[in-house]
């Protein structure tokens, strides 16, 4: 058996050793190794496999971007598709946004799917007769339960409003339904970057399209889709009146180690929806990548990493006392008994509201523990007797007891405290209700409404 000293630096050394794997798996994520003296290699190697992958881009082509839709998952030719967005002398470097209306087919309608084409060809060559064109494919629909109708009680609703808001909620069906995709992020990858052919990431290596051009190796232009973007708030419901919907088609370059790395985070979230996480939970962890800043994340994530750690040795500590823990002489009973209550009622609460199971997962654990400390607590012993169960309760002793009585009259004093202080400050937060703490901010006016009233 391992002692106390050992194990909790066994676990400080798992730790830094995870640490610093993957300090070593990010650099090697951001910092991809080029092709090593890839002038030389030009001239020396056929640009075979184990030869030097040369950027397509760097000759300078004119290019020209399309985006079609269609009701089918692949196409052939330009049967049944429609152009909703061609961008002439497409520019790598210059971002852009545009908001366009599509079109939406009956099938899509009746609980169907939409799919997006992005090609990226020559200029003046359709897509279909270009040999060098490089496309990908995103769904614009996506299936999700709709989301209940809110009911704003600060804004002052009637009461018919709210219970027809209730019926929409009931009657709301618990399948899923078509949702829109309303933005469409697209990316390409502008660094002029010779990949070495022997040592090719896997994670780029399934957007490239590699075409030989003499005695050399060109990859084409590296096309991505941004489907971190796709968050729950831009999502639309997709009635059958529907004939139209907005899309919003924004383009910006991307450098290599980005892409990577935004390459792995999307799959992170694919194989978190694999272990049955919804997209409500999948977007929560796409906001935490999106909205904030790539270095700040790498902080946080340092910053969570020692968290967990020391979350876990104080988690390792309170079980060793209480499982060492024989008497209740100097604590609280009361006090374990209403945590525990607490921390239920709020696990309770949170299934109840269907929060997401980053929050909902941490209060279950916590709620089983503290109701493990009752049962240390209350001395619970459950003797079980063929089908049928019976709990015993041990005895306290004389010093159990004591602290028991004190105990009981500290909460004595602390209800006299606190209901003459309800008392006393209770008809003042009446009184003054723009002063009291449960007010929402939405009670004090806005300059705009200030200077409303001082026009009229």
């Amino acid at each position: 058996m391992l002692s106390r000293s050992s194990f909790t630096s066994l676990v400080v050394g798992v730790f830094a050793v995870y640490v610093a794997h993957t300090c070593w798996v990010m650099y090697g994520i951001v910092c991809t190794r080029p092709c090593p003296a890839p002038a030389q290699a030009q001239e020396e190697r056929a640009g075979g496999a184990a030869g030097c992958i040369w950027p397509y881009l760097a000759r300078r082509p004119k290019l020209q971007l399309s985006v079609y839709t269609t009701t089918r998952s692949n196409i052939g030719a330009e049967n049944n598709i429609d152009l909703i967005l061609n961008v002439e002398d497409f520019d790598l470097e210059s971002r852009f946004e545009r908001t366009v209306n599509v079109s939406v087919p009956k099938k899509t309608r009746n609980n169907g799917t939409l799919y997006a084409y992005i090609f990226l060809h020559h200029a003046g060559i359709l897509p279909w007769h270009d040999g060098k064109q490089v496309h990908i494919v995103s769904p614009l629909t996506t299936y999700m339960v709709p989301k209940p109708e809110e009911v704003n009680l600060i804004t002052g609703e009637s009461t018919t409003q709210q219970i027809e808001a209730e019926k929409k909620q009931t009657n709301a069906l618990d399948e899923p339904v078509s949702h829109w995709r309303s933005r469409l992020t697209l990316n390409v990858m502008v660094e002029d970057f010779v990949f070495d052919g022997s040592s090719l990431p896997a994670d780029v290596h399934r957007y490239m399209k590699m075409v030989q051009l003499g005695k050399t190796v060109h990859y084409l232009p590296i096309l991505f889709i941004d489907q971190l973007s796709n968050r729950v708030k831009d999502l639309m419901i997709i009635n059958r009146s529907t004939t139209e919907l907005p899309l919003t088609v924004s383009y910006d370059k991307i450098s290599l180690g980005k892409l990577r790395f935004w390459i792995h985070m999307q799959d992170a979230v694919f194989s978190l929806q694999q272990f049955g996480f919804s997209e409500k939970d999948a977007d929560e962890v796409k906001g935490i990548f999106v909205d904030t800043n790539l270095y700040f994340l790498a902080l946080t994530f340092f910053v969570a990493a020692f968290h967990l750690l020391f979350d876990f040795l104080a988690f390792k500590n309170d079980i060793s006392f209480w499982k060492k823990k024989k008497s209740m002489t100097g604590m609280s009973t009361k006090a374990v008994l209403w945590r525990c209550f607490s921390t239920v009622v709020i696990f309770l609460f949170l299934l109840d509201e269907q929060t997401s199971l980053l929050v909902l997962i941490p209060a279950g654990v916590g709620a089983v523990i503290e109701l493990w400390k009752v049962k240390k607590a209350l001395k619970m012993t459950v003797i079980w007797r063929g089908m049928r169960s019976t709990i015993q309760f041990g005895a306290y002793n004389e010093s159990e007891k004591r602290t028991e009585e004190y105990d009981t009259q500290c909460q004595s004093l602390s209800a006299a405290f606190t209901y003459h202080a309800a008392r006393t400050f209770g008809p003042a937060s009446a009184s003054y209700p723009h002063l009291s703490p449960m007010q929402p901010t939405a009670s004090f006016p806005s300059s705009e409404m200030k200077g409303e009233e001082e026009t009229q």
